[in-house]
């Protein structure tokens, strides 16, 4: 007997499932970072520096607005509406949300230079993980984790390098933007340094180990399906 093709033996995950967990363990380890005082996650970083030059609104609602502009952007770039985007708004807008639920109680964890480094680790590996879920849970995502994902398609160009790109460019957005503002750099430590470089590749790492060992089927996924068969029997009806 022959052995079955082996993505036909990974087990599958439903998309739905994996989006869900990716945006609570994200919002989470966004927050865990920023306490573990190594800095915040790029990603996070631009609509930290404005909640701090602005802290008339909630990191949340700058995450949201930064979110917004991401969106924004993309559809400028692909030249057209698309649909798709508008619910990786709302997702985005829950992401947001639970960041400032995760603010209100994170301070009663236990402080102290080990728990810091600690901290930051599982943070930064909570993040890997977040975002390799996102981007194979074939759904609308958090628009910070689909913009590079949707950057790197247009531009052909491979994802981590994308990724770091646009990491870097947060960080420098938010290094100008508290500099000039407030008089001193705030938000950044040596933790979001090394993460800006790093976690496009420690996504893809992730990223390969899920392939290796499970699919992602979600709704979409299914209607593609079943739309591809619809065309090819209508071909071979012609």
């Amino acid at each position: 007997m022959k052995p079955k093709p082996l993505h036909r033996r990974r087990p599958v995950w439903r998309g739905e499932l994996a989006l869900l967990a990716a945006v609570i363990i994200n919002s989470f380890a966004v927050v865990l970072m920023l306490y573990s005082g190594a800095g915040i996650s790029a990603i996070s970083s631009v609509p930290y520096a404005f909640s701090d030059v602005f802290p008339q609104l909630s990191l949340g609602t700058w995450t949201y607005l930064f979110q917004g502009l991401l969106i924004l952007s993309l559809m400028i770039l692909r030249k057209r509406f698309v649909v798709e985007y508008l619910f990786s708004f709302v997702v985005g807008f829950v992401f947001s949300e639970l960041m400032d639920l995760h603010e209100l109680w994170i301070s009663i964890l236990p402080t102290g230079l080990g728990w810091q480094i600690f901290y930051f680790l599982l943070s930064y590996f909570l993040i890997a993980v977040g975002i390799a879920l996102s981007n194979r849970c074939d759904l609308p995502i958090i628009p910070t984790d689909l913009f590079p994902r949707e950057l790197s398609d247009i531009l052909e160009i491979g994802y981590p390098k994308v990724k770091i790109a646009f990491d870097v460019i947060c960080l420098a957005v938010t290094a100008g933007l508290t500099f000039f503002c407030l008089g001193h750099l705030d938000g950044l430590g040596m933790g979001t340094i090394l993460a800006a470089f790093t976690t496009g590749k420690a996504v893809g790492l992730v990223g390969e180990y899920l392939d290796k060992r499970v699919r992602f089927l979600s709704i979409l996924t299914q209607r593609r399906i079943d739309r591809i068969k619809g065309v090819r029997h209508e071909n071979k009806s012609l």
